[in-house]
């Protein structure tokens, strides 16, 4: 009432000098009344926000079918069992100085369940609300698959002191599901479920996780990068249906392959040059210039701005970098915590690219383009003219390529690998690299010192010796001399 009487007045004083002070005068004197009418009517008012009339929830048809799913189907469910809404109110004061009017706010949660299908089925991957992905890291949600022996929801059960099991049912049960993206109602829910019909699956008893050349990727704790100032990337979680993409990838296989005994981890350094001799064998980045958080990038004692730079491909990364030493770390600890066995697969990835103008020992004009490990020799290659293959000098070139790093080099502690042994970039430097990164997150069932290295294995030393071979029989002795005698300790060769 004040703003009215005084924007009239204010308008009326301010007409006795122009138009233009009237216009003045009733703006001043809205505002005068406007200060006036809040403190004698909005010091002591309360504004509710967002309150619902009803916390009923939505209900579901009687006698829906129950769907009978193969494969990977995406589903919608029927709601079987909800409480009312949960409703939490906050208060504050707004107006600032002199004000004291207040502001509640309403918040409201949903605990229901959703059945979605005859069981058993093997996982629920990701599920949409109101068409979009939902964050499974950030939502409690139980999931049920529906055999004949499932217990009660343990919500369910709490809530109303006695419960069905839904025993054949997959179901999941969503507790205090927040619901002010949904405008505090009960979104729309389809759930993406996965069901394995074939003999196949049940037979799996290893597998082998790739890509093996990837900065975070193998991190179960989530990585962000910080591309410029102030923005915010995701590195290693790009599935919504776990904190990281490896524990999503996890969570899938396992439970597709239930009878799963053995998982081998691969983990790549690069190699530079087919020629043995000339070869060094290092870990790499995608790029040196980028900032992560919670940790920087690390491995075998290398920085990201310390550690070489994988080739591009039209701009692009020909490759994903080298694994952080601390999520191999955690991706032995999250496999152990599973109750499989963990093979150890360390792995040479040629970095070779286009328009290199190195020899070629196989006798090319330039190495080829991003080669197979296989084709890494002595130079020239045995069999061609000239090659050493047979000599000392030939053994000369398989020694430098494995080098002389020692076990006695490398230090373990608080789940880093500290090295202090010769500076060189070889295949035991690699190797032993591992093995200590390996005992640090306490030790694996088998672990290999290499793999398709058929171009080296093949080559002779003076007095028809194998030179790498001898030296892969040293390198896995040492190998088990750090992990124990509990450990596998071998050599892939090449399928061929």
């Amino acid at each position: 009432m004040a703003t009215l009487l005084l924007a009239a007045a204010g308008s009326a004083v301010g007409g006795l000098f122009g138009s233009t002070a009237a216009i003045l005068g009733q703006a001043a004197g809205a505002l005068a009344g406007n200060l006036i009418d809040r403190a004698l009517f909005g010091a002591r008012g309360t504004t509710e926000v967002g309150r619902l009339a009803d916390l009923d929830v939505q209900t579901s048809a009687e006698g829906a079918a129950i769907p009978r799913v193969f494969g990977r189907v995406r589903i919608a469910g029927q709601v079987i069992w909800a409480t009312r809404f949960e409703e939490e109110s906050r208060s504050e004061s707004v107006g600032g100085k002199g004000g004291g009017a207040k502001v509640k706010t309403f918040s409201y949660y949903a605990n229901f369940a959703v059945g979605l299908s005859e069981g058993p089925i093997a996982h629920v991957g990701r599920v949409w609300a109101n068409g979009k992905l939902l964050d499974l890291d950030r939502v409690a949600m139980h999931v049920h698959l529906g055999d004949e022996a499932q217990e009660p929801d343990s919500l369910i059960l709490a809530r109303q002191g006695e419960s069905p099991a839904y025993r054949g049912l997959a179901y999941v049960v969503f507790e205090r599901l927040p619901l002010d993206a949904f405008g505090n109602a009960l979104p729309q829910l389809s759930f993406e479920v996965i069901r394995p019909v074939g003999r196949l699956e049940r037979m799996i008893r290893a597998v082998t996780l790739i890509p093996g050349a990837t900065e975070f990727g193998y991190a179960t704790t989530e990585v962000t990068a910080e591309p410029w100032r102030g923005a915010v990337a995701a590195e290693n979680r790009h599935a919504a249906t776990a904190a990281t993409d490896v524990g999503a990838a996890l969570d899938e296989l396992f439970a597709l392959a239930p009878n799963l005994e053995s998982v081998a981890v691969v983990v790549t350094w690069f190699g530079d040059d087919l020629r043995a001799g000339h070869c060094t064998l290092r870990p790499k980045v995608e790029r040196d210039d980028k900032t992560t958080r919670p940790w920087s990038w690390s491995v075998a004692g290398l920085t990201r701005t310390s550690a070489g730079v994988v080739s591009a491909v039209a701009s692009a990364p020909a490759f994903g970098g080298t694994p952080d030493d601390t999520s191999v770390v955690q991706l032995i600890e999250a496999l152990k915590a599973r109750g499989v066995a963990v093979t150890f697969y360390p792995f040479v990835m040629m970095d070779v690219p286009a328009g290199n103008d190195l020899p070629d020992p196989w006798g090319g004009n330039g190495q080829p383009v991003y080669p197979w490990r296989g084709r890494i020799t002595c130079t020239p290659a045995p069999g061609r003219p000239g090659s050493p293959d047979g000599s000392a000098a030939a053994e000369a070139e398989i020694a430098a390529l494995v080098g002389t790093a020692a076990v006695a080099d490398h230090t373990v502690s608080g789940g880093r690998v500290t090295y202090s042994g010769p500076a060189e970039w070889t295949l035991r430097r690699m190797v032993l690299h591992y093995a200590h990164l390996c005992l640090a997150a306490g030790g694996v069932e088998s672990f290999l010192v290499g793999s398709e290295l058929v171009g080296l294995t093949r080559v002779r030393g003076a007095g028809r010796s194998y030179p790498f071979v001898a030296a892969l029989r040293a390198l896995a002795a040492d190998v088990k001399a750090v992990l124990g005698t509990g450990t596998a300790v071998g050599y892939a060769a090449d399928w061929s």
